[in-house]
């Protein structure tokens, strides 16, 4: 009888050992799929904000331009005062409207993280970047306005916060 006692025990322990290797196994290749899962769906989600969001709302910190109605946006990644690539072609409205004779205004906008001094300081940097721009494009330095910059009140986000507008004044 112990023959058969001992086969039990193997059998037994044997049998154990899969299950925990099975459950071992399910346990790593669940958690894999799961944070591939998450990865995927962070992605698709993060791909169909920026499709189906307006371009008014800009989530990305990096250098960009939009054209809105007449308004030039330019946004610019944290910290940064350089112009977009493609900052001239999306300027080419505001100089037609300055060869019109017309006057052209530029405000500059800041988020409200970190230093007041330092923000407005980045602001005025980001907005004479585009004051420079005009420049080089032709339009005449009594054509252009400076506005004061401007903190983004706390309906926007802070990417939308920072940029410069630049509009033809009627």
């Amino acid at each position: 009888m112990s023959g058969s006692d001992n086969d039990s025990q193997e059998r037994f322990a044997l049998g154990f050992l899969a299950i925990l290797i099975t459950v071992l196994l399910a346990s790593v290749v669940s958690t894999v799929v799961y944070k591939r899962g998450i990865a995927r769906s962070a992605d698709a989600s993060a791909g169909a904000s920026v499709v189906q969001a307006p371009q008014s709302v800009i989530e990305v910190d990096s250098a960009r331009v939009v054209v809105e109605g007449g308004v030039v946006k330019f946004y610019f990644a944290s910290a940064q005062a350089e112009l977009a690539a493609d900052a001239n072609q999306a300027l080419a409205g505001i100089v037609e409207g300055a060869r019109a004779g017309k006057r052209v205004q530029i405000s500059g906008f800041h988020d409200a993280t970190g230093s007041a001094e330092i923000n407005a300081e980045l602001a005025k940097k980001r907005a004479q970047a585009v004051f420079a721009a005009l420049q080089d494009l032709g339009v005449v330095v009594e054509q252009m306005e400076l506005r004061k910059p401007e903190q983004m009140q706390a309906s926007g986000s802070n990417a939308e916060a920072r940029r410069v507008e630049v509009i033809v004044l009627e």
